[in-house]
């Protein structure tokens, strides 16, 4: 209990002060997990809606697909995305490996199946009729889904919700594409698996208490502005 307690004073001193290694590894994170999140749900919402709604052969092998990329071990896209970014790989000409670009393609990787696959069935659950009733009505195919989309917004938030989390305490992906190069690579996940590596175990749960702040308020505000607007059952 004593670690513990020593890891939430350090936690709180590390915001309280502002350290500056901290504030550099705790931004990072979020605008490598942000950008992650942003393209997870660019394509993850679309893929979603197209199973959702399109008749097209092998529909149920690409839910099927999709359902188990929701479950795929991070390791092994990082494994994945390590060898395509290799020298001698197909991209390996970019020299994006041990970049934050390479943590954010292996971390939206990671978080478009979970998007998709929840999207996917948040559509499903709606009344099928509704679009039906959109398009008699005039509405355009994007409109209907539009409106549609709006009648599932929570659970919409909630996909988004879940890829940011899937971003953001990724480690096993990060570490591999990423290096966890200082002041260049390394995340509060990374950091805090090196911490514990060195036997700072205090230093490292305070470091995993600020990922879980943070991805305590943004989800926090995710979820204020996802409920505006919604009337409580009487």
């Amino acid at each position: 209990m004593d670690v513990l307690w020593d890891a939430i004073r350090t936690a709180v001193r590390l915001l309280v002060d502002r350290d500056a290694e901290t504030l550099e590894i705790l931004f990072l994170s979020l605008r490598i997990s942000g950008l992650a999140t942003l393209l997870a749900v660019s394509l993850g919402m679309p893929i979603g809606a197209g199973l959702a709604f399109g008749r097209f052969r092998g529909r149920r092998f690409a839910l099927a697909l999709v359902n188990t990329g929701m479950g795929l071990p991070p390791v092994v896209i990082g494994l994945v995305v390590t060898v395509f970014l290799w020298r001698s790989g197909p991209l390996g000409q970019l020299g994006l490996l041990y970049t934050p670009t390479a943590m954010v393609a292996a971390q939206a990787i990671i978080a478009t199946p979970l998007v998709a696959g929840i999207t996917a069935a948040a559509l499903q659950g709606t009344d099928p009729e509704l679009r039906l009733q959109m398009q008699a009505l005039g509405a355009g195919r994007v409109r209907s889904l539009l409106v549609v989309a709006s009648e599932v917004r929570l659970p919409l938030l909630a996909a988004a919700m879940a890829g940011f989390g899937a971003a953001l305490s990724e480690v096993g992906a990060a570490m591999m594409v990423g290096g966890n190069l200082h002041g260049e690579t390394r995340v509060l996940t990374t950091a805090a698996v090196l911490e514990t590596s060195r036997g700072n175990f205090g230093l490292a749960l305070a470091l995993g208490l600020v990922l879980l702040t943070v991805a305590f308020v943004v989800n926090a505000l995710l979820t204020v502005i996802g409920q505006r607007g919604q009337r409580l059952p009487s």
